[in-house]
């Protein structure tokens, strides 16, 4: 069984992180190591299949466009593997066996309390540099979307939705998402 080492001071590449095989979940950010927690919460999980299901129900007519749900491998740099929670790739020369190989058109991470810091600050510059068109931080406990739009290398906040708004994609014309049917059920 091969694992990263989590207590050494090393760089590591997308070989070495295709080598672990000990059953846990893993993020490879910039070299540095991040383990994932074994399962996120209810909330967390409603939240999601709500969000996939809406969104994915827009996507049937656009059969070029893929969304997938976490775990999905996506490979942005050499030193980089991340798992967000939602994609939707719509080049499908992106589409690989491993995973999604380079930036996808939205990437959508749901805050859990041990991942909140790492999707505000280090994945959100991440998505930028990598040049995902669009980055949505879904925060389930407030019932808050926060829409973020490429434009000229930079993420640019396009608008904060809470439970009464539909939620434009910007990524399609004339796509929006209602958040009633996102957040529904997710206090039970």
């Amino acid at each position: 069984m091969n694992r990263p080492d989590l207590t050494a001071k090393r760089h590591y590449t997308v070989d070495d992180y295709a080598s672990w095989n000990d059953g846990q979940r893993y993020e490879l950010l910039h070299g540095d190591v991040h383990a994932m927690t074994p399962a996120p919460s209810w909330l967390h999980q409603v939240v999601s299949a709500n969000l996939g299901f809406e969104i994915q129900a827009r996507l049937r007519s656009m059969k070029k466009c893929h969304l997938v749900h976490a775990p999905i491998d996506v490979y942005l740099l050499n030193d980089t593997v991340v798992q967000p929670d939602i994609i939707v790739v719509c080049d499908p020369k992106k589409i690989e066996k491993k995973g999604c190989v380079g930036a996808p058109d939205l990437v959508v991470e749901i805050l859990s309390p041990s991942t909140a810091k790492t999707d505000w600050k280090d994945k959100y510059a991440l998505y930028e540099t990598a040049g995902v068109r669009e980055y949505w931080i879904v925060n389930p406990e407030d019932t808050l979307v926060h829409v973020f739009r490429l434009s000229e290398k930079k993420f640019h906040l396009e608008n904060t939705y809470s439970l009464e708004n539909t939620v434009p994609i910007g990524i399609f014309d004339d796509v929006v998402i209602d958040l009633k049917n996102v957040f529904e059920n997710d206090r039970d």
